[in-house]
Parts: structure tokens; C-alpha cells; sequence
């Protein structure tokens, strides 16, 4: 009785922060038949150690709660054992995952304190277990065993096809619903590898291949710089805080180029890293896991190789140790001829996070290109920033800007001050390059990778800001929208482009722009540049599987479709009016699945190539 008593308590805790109604009767009744199932086993296994087992077992299950507090925190999901592969990386960002660990979220460890206090008195820890060594009737026992059981499955078994993973895990309790994940093998079969084509693509995209492109070739044979900006969010371009200008290096690069403002991220449980596997493939990240833990190991048809079938040399830099996000395997699944990262840039050499800050970056990159400009070949550079990450909190000689007061100390404020200081940098790359007469030669491409601002980790005053700047509710519409630049000289002009396009759709555009057929390779994209009129985003992970950005709006869905929420791309709150429909929804997952059919055939790789400094 007592351990089932907090056991509630400290369920009903973390129901609060996991969902938006957590009435302490529901989670009485999806949460306490599984608890009464393990307190059972334990009253029927054990005798001589049953308190310890006890205490062992609320220990395990309050670790677990906490651990999807801060998870659901930081990245707006709720974990399942999928997530322990990743346990090896939690060292390299533990300072993201202490900026949302607010310390009431520690109260949940106090009756273990407690317990541990009392239990050291000899006179009540001996008291405690004699009077639990008292055997509880086995009929007794098995009778609480069974109707729990029954009431598990009544949870479960009714909403094993929700597809909404955070209304699957409030529908069956969130103990249920890890048990399940655990337990559940049922995969989908995939799609035969023959059977997925570029037209059957298209035709779930609801789109229809140019005959006749327009700007085909207008960048053919020039350099080709991609600059993937940590974190930038396009709500950046043009804002003002009391008149001062955030990010005028970008803003200068949108008015004076190709602009897309109505760009969404693609990315998955590798964040910066899938950004830079959906852009470089085409391809949607996998259902569970990283891109590059499930796929780094394939031989990937990627811009790097299509740009070196066709003369360029390849080469991605980034600060942070190749290790991290198991990039060595990715860059050489992806195809890159070389990989520049921490040992390249400098141990210690002016870090912010996890490696030399963007100044280092851009100054050594810039450097790197104008050797490899020298060359016969045109070059093609991915350049991952990093400088603006989680959490933001800049050291006070890299800010570049005084905050308003009550911006200062905020979650919002530290971001902005961050995407500034990454803006300053950008501008001392672009300013580089031009006088090492790389830009008339180059076509640069600019992307945000994810959100920075995720609405899940915001508290009131962080809320209170962003309406502010918003005019309205921050929500997942704007969360996801990210910026997608293009700018050559000669090859661009002052242009805004109002088509709906996603990270998937870069690698087709810039193909168009270079003059290079993607038609022997297979992509989930559309060229932006031709295929204007309509676009369908399909989303997962950061968002729940199913939703779907189309012209009209962001869907998210409930348990399926009918009762998913609707939020226009123009603004406002979730609508009734759906501009979303049924066969789109299910066209959406269609999409995810064809591209987890077409990666997870690819063969591969025969061997591995060695990255260099």
C-alpha cells in the first residue's frame, strides 16, 4: 500500500509535465494496475529481501519518470528503450540537458531520501522488515495479479493503433505504454526495393516532373558552399527588439537572393546530424534512432557523389569530434571525399559547447577552400555551424549586442543573443571568402538545421516574450520553420519565394541549378525552382508519425486523422476548417515509408575510407 501510494504520487508528477490532462483518477486508473502487477511478482517471489526489493524497484521506476521528464524537456517526446543506443552521447550534451532540469522536477527523488534517512535508524529498518516478511496470501496475491492484468490490457489493447506516439502513451499510461513499445515487434514490411521509382514518388508527392526546368544549368561548374546554421529559425530574418537588428547578415543575404520563408525542417533523433543526411540524400530520416546509427553503414546515393560523378571534390567541416553522432560513419556513407573536424580546427581553441567556436570555423574553412579552389576540380563544402546551440548561454566576450531588460536571463534572450553573435561570424566568412575571391566563383546555399526554440521547454516568461514577437501563440508551426537561402553572383537576384519547401528539397534544387539529372537517382524531394504549386512535408519524431506539412497548414494527428489538430501556415490558433484531408495523411506515411524501404535495401559499403586533417 505504501509503495503503491507513492508510486501514484510520483506518477501523477510526471503525468503533469507529460500531458495536458492529468486528472489524478486517470493516472489512478492507467497507472496503478501495472504497478500492482510488479509489487505482486515481488510478493510472490520474495521473502528474506522483499524491502529491498521494494526499494530497488521504486528507485528504477522514479530513474525512468525523471529521465522522460527532462526527455520530454529537451526534445518533446516521450523515450523508449530506443533511446539507451544513444546513451553514449549524453556526456557530450549535458549542459542542453541541465538548462530544462528545473529543480521542483527533483522532489520526485525525496521519498527515497526519506526512506534512506529512516532506514538507517536500525530500530525502524528492522521493524520495516519483519513486517514484510509476513507472507500475503498466494490466493490473494493472485487474484490482485489478475485483475491488474486485465486492466493493463484494457489500457493497451484498445489503442495499439493510435499512431500519435504521445496520445498513445496518455491513452495506455505511461508505464504501459513502455511496456508495449518493449514488447512490440511489429514491424511493416517493406516495399520491394524494384517496385520504388522516381514516378511512383512523384505520384504520392502529388507532383509531376519538369520537361522543361527553368534555371537548369545557371550554376553549372561553380563551387558549391552549403552552410547548415545551428539552430536559426526563420522568425530571425528581419526581427527587431526594441529597434535593434538581430541577424542583419542573413537578412541582407534574404533580401539580396533567393529566399524561402515558408521552409520546414525534416530532421529526426539526430537533430544537427540528420540535417545534414536529409539534405545531402534526399531521403527521410528512419522511424527510430539516428540517421546516422541506422543508415551510415549503407553505400547512400548523396550530393557528394552525384557532385563527384560530375569532377568536384568533396569535403564537410565541422568543429565538433567526428565521434559524436557517429559522423566518421555517416561522411563515409554519404560519399565525402574528406571530413575536416575537431583535430583539424584545434583542441581547446576558442571552444563554445562541444568545439572551437564559428570564428574558428569559418577562418580555418575559408583558408581550407582557397587551397582547394587552387585545385583543377570546382569543390563542393558542407559547413556545419554550431556556435548558436543549446543553451545558448554565450560567454559575455562573444555577445554583440545588449538585451533589452526583460530579455536578459531568459531561455529567449539567451537565443537571440547567440543567433546574433553566429550572424557577426557568418559576416566575417562571407567577407572572407569575397576578398579571397572565392564568392564569384561559388554558389553558397543557406539552411537552419532545427528548431532552437522548442515549445516544450519554454516556461511562462519565455512564452510571454515570444507573443511578443509573434503577435500571437508560439506553436509547432513556427518551431519548425526554418530559412533556406540560395545566392550566386550572377546566377541569383532579389527574390522571395512563397512555395512550401523542406530540407528533403535542397538536394533536387541545387542539382537543377547545377545542370545535373537526378533522374537515375532515386530522391524524396522536388526541385523548388520548377515544382511551385504544391508540396507535401511529411514529419516524425520531433512531431508525431502522420503529421504532414502541405500549402495550407501544419497537421498534427490525434489517434489518426479525425481527430488530428489543424494549424494554417498564416497564422492563428488550431482551426476546425481542415485544409488537410485523409488521402494526404495517408499518402504522408506512405512517403516515410518508401524512403525506410528504399535506405534500409541500399547495400553496404565494401570499405570504409579514411576522413583527413
Amino acid at each position: 500500500m505504501v509503495f503503491s501510494i507513492i508510486m501514484l504520487v510520483k506518477s501523477y508528477l510526471t503525468w503533469t509535465v507529460l500531458f495536458e490532462n492529468s486528472s489524478f483518477k486517470t493516472v489512478w486508473l492507467k497507472e496503478l494496475p501495472i504497478i500492482l502487477i510488479i509489487f505482486c511478482i515481488i510478493e510472490w517471489f520474495s521473502t528474506k529481501r522483499k524491502l529491498l526489493m521494494y526499494l530497488i524497484v521504486n528507485l528504477l521506476i522514479t530513474v525512468l519518470f525523471f529521465t522522460l521528464i527532462v526527455y520530454y524537456r529537451h526534445f518533446g517526446i516521450i523515450p523508449t528503450y530506443h533511446v539507451l543506443e544513444q546513451a553514449d552521447q549524453v556526456g557530450a550534451v549535458k549542459k542542453s540537458i541541465f538548462s530544462v532540469i528545473h529543480p521542483k522536477y527533483l522532489l520526485i527523488y525525496m521519498d527515497i531520501l526519506i526512506l534512506a534517512y529512516v532506514l538507517l535508524r536500525r530500530r525502524i529498518a528492522v521493524g520495516w522488515k519483519r513486517a514484510l516478511s509476513a507472507r500475503t496470501s498466494r490466493k490473494t496475491v493472485a487474484a490482485v495479479f489478475t485483475i491488474s492484468l486485465f486492466a493493463c490490457l484494457f489500457n493497451i489493447l484498445p489503442h495499439t493503433e493510435s499512431i500519435n506516439e504521445t496520445v498513445q502513451a496518455e491513452q495506455m499510461g505511461i508505464l504501459n505504454y513502455e511496456a508495449f513499445s518493449l514488447l512490440d515487434n511489429d514491424e511493416e514490411t517493406p516495399v520491394e526495393k524494384e517496385l520504388i521509382t522516381q514516378s511512383s514518388i512523384y505520384d504520392l508527392k502529388g507532383i509531376t516532373e519538369s520537361e522543361s526546368p527553368v534555371l537548369f544549368g545557371s550554376a553549372k561548374g561553380k563551387n558549391v558552399i552549403l552552410v547548415q546554421m545551428e539552430s536559426f529559425q526563420n522568425f530571425l530574418i528581419d526581427l527587431k527588439i526594441d529597434g535593434q537588428e538581430i541577424t542583419p547578415v542573413m537578412n541582407a543575404l534574404a533580401h539580396g537572393n533567393y529566399y524561402f520563408p515558408r521552409f520546414y525542417q525534416q530532421v529526426g533523433q539526430g537533430n544537427t546530424s540528420d540535417a545534414e543526411f536529409v539534405v545531402n540524400t534526399s531521403f527521410y530520416v528512419p522511424p527510430d534512432g539516428p540517421a546516422t546509427q541506422i543508415y551510415a553503414k549503407k553505400e547512400l546515393p548523396s550530393m557528394a557523389r552525384l557532385l563527384e560523378s560530375h569532377g568536384y571534390d568533396t569535403a564537410t567541416f565541422h568543429t565538433n569530434d567526428v565521434d559524436f553522432w557517429n559522423r566518421e560513419d555517416l561522411y563515409q556513407g554519404l560519399g565525402f571525399n574528406r571530413y575536416y573536424d575537431k583535430a583539424f580546427f584545434g583542441e581547446g581553441n576558442d571552444e563554445l559547447w562541444f568545439g572551437p567556436s564559428d570564428e574558428v570555423l569559418y577562418d580555418k574553412t575559408a583558408k581550407e577552400l582557397q587551397r582547394m579552389d587552387a585545385g583543377p576540380d570546382p569543390f563542393y563544402a558542407h559547413v556545419i555551424s554550431m556556435s548558436a546551440h543549446n543553451p545558448f548561454s554565450l560567454p559575455e566576450e562573444k555577445q554583440k549586442m545588449v538585451l533589452p531588460e526583460r530579455y536578459e536571463g531568459t531561455y529567449v534572450g539567451d537565443y537571440i543573443q547567440s543567433q546574433n553573435y553566429a550572424d557577426y561570424c557568418l559576416g566575417i566568412f562571407l567577407e572572407d571568402l569575397r576578398e579571397r575571391g572565392l564568392l564569384e566563383d561559388s554558389l553558397l546555399l543557406f539552411y537552419g538545421d532545427h528548431r532552437g526554440l522548442p515549445v516544450f521547454s519554454l516556461d511562462e516568461e519565455d512564452r510571454v516574450l515570444l507573443e511578443e514577437i509573434f503577435g500571437g501563440t508560439y506553436v509547432e508551426r513556427e518551431m519548425i520553420n526554418v530559412p533556406f537561402i540560395i545566392a550566386g553572383e550572377g546566377v541569383t537576384t532579389p527574390a522571395e519565394f512563397q512555395q512550401l519547401g523542406g530540407q528533403v528539397d535542397i538536394l533536387p534544387t541545387l542539382a537543377n541549378l547545377l545542370g545535373l539529372s537526378m533522374k537515375e537517382q532515386i530522391h524524396f524531394g522536388q526541385d523548388l525552382l520548377n515544382q511551385k504549386h504544391y508540396n507535401l512535408l511529411p514529419q516524425r519524431y520531433y512531431l508525431p508519425t502522420g503529421s504532414f506539412v502541405n500549402n495550407e497548414e501544419l497537421f498534427l494527428p490525434g489517434s489518426g486523422f479525425e481527430d488530428g489538430k489543424h494549424y494554417t501556415l498564416s497564422g492563428g490558433d488550431s482551426t476546425e476548417a481542415s485544409a488537410s484531408t485523409e488521402d494526404e495523411f495517408n499518402r504522408a506515411l506512405e512517403l516515410l515509408h518508401l524512403s525506410d524501404s528504399y535506405v534500409s535495401q541500399l547495400p553496404d559499403r565494401a570499405e570504409q575510407v579514411n576522413g583527413e586533417d
